[in-house]
């Protein structure tokens, strides 16, 4: 379902890109076609895919259905702010961008909340797990999480490295690009590998 979403949501990102820009036949930077480019479909995606990938890591933790619930809940909608309070600035990329400085101090609050439930949050969970080898994979999805989501900080904040116009708009693009690969793919197959795990060792469990 992530990789749908997500694939759904490249394709009209590839297509708003398309009718904005146009690269000069003779080289160099692209150039604006008069059509804006609609980058509120790299946000709609990650509002969608962001706290299923966060649940995902949720369900395969050994939580009662209640615990499951409310940090599923918990987790939800704090990535929901998280990238809500971030998408304001992402429209200011050469002027204000003191404005998009605090767009990116309050969503990256929130990130600082999620990274604190992942890492120390629960670790409950993760030690109430008797397969060790299971437990080494959560504790290994939790990090990988926060690693990888450390990518999309540093792209917003490319505007204040001294990166502008076109340059700006190019690099963020791509940098979203492969933090979403990385962050999408890479964690989806650990929590696959997971639920194989899980799942396996469910069978093992009823046969004995």
């Amino acid at each position: 379902m992530v990789t749908f979403i997500a694939a759904y949501h490249y394709i009209r990102i590839f297509n708003s890109w398309t009718e904005a820009y146009e690269f000069p036949k003779g080289g160099g930077d692209p150039v604006l076609t008069g059509k804006p480019f609609n980058d509120a479909y790299r946000y709609m995606d990650w509002l969608l895919t962001v706290p299923l990938l966060l649940i995902e890591i949720i369900f395969c933790m050994k939580l009662s259905p209640e615990e499951t619930s409310s940090e599923a809940w918990s987790l939800g909608i704090s990535s929901a702010l998280m990238i809500a309070a971030g998408y304001p600035g992402e429209l200011c990329i050469e002027s204000n961008l003191g404005f998009r400085f605090l767009c990116f101090a309050l969503s990256f609050a929130v990130f600082l909340y999620i990274v604190n439930k992942l890492l120390v949050g629960l670790k409950g969970a993760i030690a109430a797990e008797e397969n060790l080898e299971i437990a080494g994979m959560l504790n290994q999805v939790c990090w990988a999480t926060t690693v990888s989501w450390c990518t999309y900080p540093v792209v917003y904040l490319f505007p204040f490295f001294g990166i502008s116009g076109a340059q700006a708009v190019v690099g963020i693009q791509l940098g979203y690009c492969v933090s979403d690969v990385i962050s999408k793919c890479g964690v989806g197959f650990l929590i696959y590998n997971i639920t194989i795990k899980k799942s396996d060792a469910l069978k093992d469990g009823l046969l004995a």
